[in-house]
This record gives C-alpha cells, structure tokens and sequence, in this order.
C-alpha cells in the first residue's frame, strides 16, 4: 500500500493559530467486524446455550468420567501418554493439569533410565511422544533416543518413509529441540521432507489433513485454542475416537467461546467509549483482531482478570504506536513521552501543553492505570503497578528514539537497531502487564525476573521483532518508516533480500531454542509465568508468518476470529 499523505487542521500545541499541517497517514484500513460483538456485552446475552441449561454442570459429568479414564490407565504408561495427548490437542488440558503433571512426573521417573520397553522399542510415534510430551514438561530427555532410527552410515533408516504417523509424531517433536540437539535438525529436515511428498490416497482423511495442517503450523507455536478447534473436527473424523473426549471437547469449547464473546463484547464496549475512529483516525483500529492475540496468551477462566488489563493496556499501546510511527510531529513526540513520565508519577497538569489528540489519548491511559491501580489495591497486591507503569514508561521512551532516527533521516547500524527494536515489538511492555493481574503464582521476584535480562523474554521479543521486520518491511517502506532488520542486512552485509531473510529466520529458530531450554528444570519462575510468554511467541507465529496480518486483518486472521469467537462447533 502507497503512503498517503494528507492535509488537516493542526493539532500542534499551539491548535488554532497555525497554519494546517501535513501529516503523515498509513492509509489503515478500517475495523472489519465494526460494532459486531457488541450485542454480547449485555449480561442476557447467551444465544447458543439457552437449551443446554447450566452449562458447568454439564461438563461436570464428562469431566468426571475423564478423570476415570485417567486413573483407568495409571499403571499403563503407553496408554496414558496417548490419552494425555489427545486432552492436550482437544484443548480441555486446563481442567486436567495437576493429575496429568502428576502422571507425567511419574512417567518421568520411570524413563529416567530410558530403559522402558517404549523407549527401546522401534515405534517410532510413540518414542517421539515420549520425547515431546516429557520435553514439553520440563524434562530433559536426551534427543539421543532417535539414534535407534538410524542406519549403519548414520542416516535415518528409508523403512520410516512408510510410517506418516510416525513421521508426524517426530516432526512435532522435533519443534521441542534446544541448542546443541544436532540430531533433531537431521530428523526436522528427514520429516519434513516425506511428509510434503506424502501420497494422500495411502493414508486416511483424518491423518492426511494433520499433516497438511502441521506442515503450515507446528503444535508448539500453535496457539492451543486455535490448535483445538482445527483438531476436534479431524479428531472426530478418525474411526477410533473416544465419544466422551470429543463431546467434553465440543460442549467445553463452545462453553469457552460463549464467555469469550461477553468479554470481548465488553471490550468493544469499552473500546467504543474510546471512540477511536473520531478521536484518534490516525490509528488502527483492530480491537477484535488484538482480543484474539491476547486470548491467546489467557484463555483459562481463572485469567480472566488478567487478559482484561492486558488487552486494554496494549490496546492502548498500539494507539501509541501509530502515534509515534504515523501521525505525530517530532515536536509533538517530546511532550507525550515527557507527559507519560510525569503522568504515572500522577501529575496531572502533564497534560496541559499537549495538542488536543495527544491529550486525549493521555487522559485515557492515566484514565485505565488507575482503575487498575484500584483493582490490584482490593487484591492488596498494589505494588505490581509499579512495575506496569515503568514498562510503559519504557515503551514510550523507546518510541521516541525510534521517531527521533526516522524524522531527522538517521539510519541505525543494525547493532544500534536491535536493542531499540526488541523494546519497541512491545513484548518486554506485553510480559510485564500480562503478569499484573494474575494470582498469587506471581510475586515481586517474578516482576524483577521478567523486567530483567530473562531469556524467553528476550527470544520472545526476538521473534516479535524478527517476524515483524519480515513479514512487513515492503509495506512500511511504501508508507514511510525506519529501516528494518532486512534492509539493514542488505547494505552491512552486501545481500540480497532473499539472503537477508533467511539470516533473519536463523534468529527465529534460535530464539525458540532458547524458549524450549527456559521450560527445562529447574525453571527461574514457575511453568505458569512461562506459559504466558511461550504464547506470545505462538501468537507472533500465528499472526506474522507471510504477512502482518494484524495490520491487513481482512484474510487469514478474520478467518480465525471467525473459528473462535463466531462460529460455534456443531454438538
């Protein structure tokens, strides 16, 4: 998209008095989903479940007979593996997660000599099982179990080529790799490369479309709602499925979409109330599109809390952003970053002096940080707004140095450029807020962790950051921005673009190595704090693999807003 350039009144501090000023426009388009959710704010507002009665005691019995199913199948490891990964991928882990940690731990235990029958034997998908679902926990399983699939010249053995499940099973697996384990590169490269080539009329409908799914989108940098919903139709679709599993899995999904659309129907609310078309033009207006970005980070009801100041406090973020990188003049730029310095230090009087966008967009963000600071004082864990406050405060001043290169023509050497861009992808300000509403699994320590040099935090912004720079450097060239990762490549390193992006996608596997080696044993923080972080990275591999799609929400992203939150699962 061309940048456009158009003339408006001032909105210099001095409005009124001044000639019109040319600003800058990215030419956004407009919200897609409009006042669609609203209707759901209303507290009456149930559609789908009016004949299902109370829904909780409904799932209370499947539940029940879930649990059964676990304890049935204690003493049997093989069998309690594949049950935990089919709860997993049906997306009804949530209500499961202490028995299953619990028989997982004892799993772990019994491998710990990885002297068991399965892990000596030649199934393949079931080794790689072990290996993901124990890697996935924590454990540090030694990727040395695959070297049994090698032949003698030590290459993977041509007999495996006939097993997709197999095949299937390593391939994911293999996404749970860390520094160092050489052999999962071998054995990624040796799935991948049969399981694009595989004969679809040899194998079942249902495997067949898990392999085509998987190839696009990995089980470990899905985000587990969206996994779910591509998974319960296929799961469906195989001969051997369990109907108690998929009719807790369709009744809990289609529970869970109900909640999330009153949620989401009170943040269009909340967001019209805002009134950003009128108020700030300038922006993207993506309320629904961040609402699925964040519910995936938060999608257990126990976060509810949580994922509402988080999503306001980005939402509001990403108004910032555009200010700083569409509409704002550099003048302009000094007074807000000074205005957010002051302002969280509650003097208000910050205000005065700022054009009339700028303070409006100021009295709503001191407007939400104080009904946060109120919520946390009733939860007597007041001193968490302090850390929210700074990272903003980081953020912004971070803007601000990005909008200082790009107004007085400064291009950075990439040494410069990624230090500063880490901070501005959002996700340091993103991991800190995400925490503020959670329970008591977070203390000071936890805060003191994530705002510091933390590695999954740091691979995390890495893959925002290096995602971004790919997927969207050709449309923020067009329209007017600072120079990318690509493009700084390109003229330090004398390489093509095509070179520098593949450089760049190196970073990318790096950064989810470093993810994978934060969840091994023992963690800096508990596996909940993790989590949180882990899905901000699945939701940048989600959102910006081939193009930015939260910024051109019209094609694959409305899609997948439209499985979550509009389309229930036929029961």
């Amino acid at each position: 998209m061309s940048l456009q350039i158009s003339a408006i009144p001032s909105s210099s501090p001095n409005e009124g008095t001044g000639p019109a000023v040319r600003r800058r426009s990215a030419g956004y388009h407009p919200s897609i989903w409009g006042d669609y959710f609203l209707k759901y704010a209303s507290p009456s507002a149930s559609l789908e479940f009016k004949f299902l009665g109370r829904v909780e005691e409904r799932v209370e019995e499947p539940k029940g007979d879930v649990r059964k199913m676990l304890t049935n199948v204690a003493d049997k490891p093989s069998q309690m593996l594949l049950l935990i990964d089919q709860i997993q991928r049906l997306g009804i882990e949530y209500h499961f997660k202490r028995d299953m940690d619990e028989q997982l731990e004892q799993i772990h235990k019994s491998y710990s000599q990885l002297d068991h029958a399965d892990f000596r034997g030649d199934d393949l998908h079931m080794v790689a099982l072990i290996f993901r679902l124990l890697r996935q926990q924590g454990y540090n399983i030694s990727s040395d179990v695959f070297n049994k699939f090698k032949d003698s010249e030590g290459n993977f053995r041509e007999s495996l080529i006939g097993d997709v499940g197999g095949l299937l099973s390593l391939y994911e697996a293999c996404r749970l790799r860390c520094h160092g384990d050489s052999i999962l590169e071998e054995a990624l490269s040796f799935a991948t490369t049969y399981l694009e080539s595989i004969n679809e009329n040899k194998v079942s409908t249902s495997l067949a479309k898990q392999v085509s799914h998987a190839l696009k989108q990995p089980l470990r940098k899905g985000l587990p709602r969206l996994e779910a919903r591509h998974y319960i139709p296929l799961y469906q679709e195989d001969p051997s499925h369990d109907e108690v599993l998929l009719a807790l899995a369709k009744l809990d999904f289609n529970f869970s979409q109900e909640q999330h659309r009153k949620e989401l129907g009170k943040i269009t609310r909340w967001w019209k109330a805002i009134d950003v078309s009128r108020n700030f033009p300038f922006a993207r207006d993506r309320i629904v599109e961040l609402f699925f970005w964040m519910s995936g980070v938060y999608f257990e009801p126990e976060f509810a809390l949580a994922g509402d100041i988080l999503i306001k406090v980005i939402a509001l973020t990403s108004i910032l952003d555009d200010i700083y990188d569409v509409y704002g003049m550099l003048e302009e730029f000094a007074l807000i970053t000074e205005a957010i310095r002051l302002g969280f230090g509650w003097d208000v009087d910050a205000m005065d002096g700022l054009p009339e966008y700028m303070r409006a967009y100021y009295k709503e963000l001191l407007h939400l940080y104080e009904e946060i600071g109120n919520e946390l004082a009733i939860e007597g864990r007041s001193y968490r707004l302090v850390y929210a406050k700074e990272a903003m405060k980081k953020q912004a001043r971070a803007y601000y140095q990005e909008a200082k290169w790009f107004h007085t023509n400064y291009t950075p050497t990439l040494k410069e450029y990624m230090p500063l861009q880490l901070i501005t992808c959002g996700y340091g300000l993103a991991s800190t807020t995400s925490l503020v509403g959670m329970g008591d699994v977070v203390t000071k320590h936890t805060f003191e962790w994530a705002s510091g040099d933390c590695k999954i935090v740091k691979a995390a912004e890495t893959i925002c950051r290096l995602m971004d720079d790919i997927s969207s450097h050709h449309f923020e060239q067009k329209r007017g921005h600072l120079v990318s990762a690509v493009e700084l490549l390109m003229k330090e390193r004398s390489m093509s673009e095509l070179e520098a992006e593949k450089e760049i996608r190196k970073g990318v596997v790096d950064a989810w190595k470093d993810t994978n080696e934060e969840f091994l044993h023992p963690t800096a923080v508990p596996a909940p704090v993790l989590t949180r972080v882990l899905n901000f990275s699945r939701a940048m591999d989600v959102m910006y693999t081939d193009e930015d799609h939260y910024t051109h929400s019209g094609t694959k992203l409305k899609g997948y807003v439209t499985l979550l939150f509009v389309s229930p699962l036929p029961m």
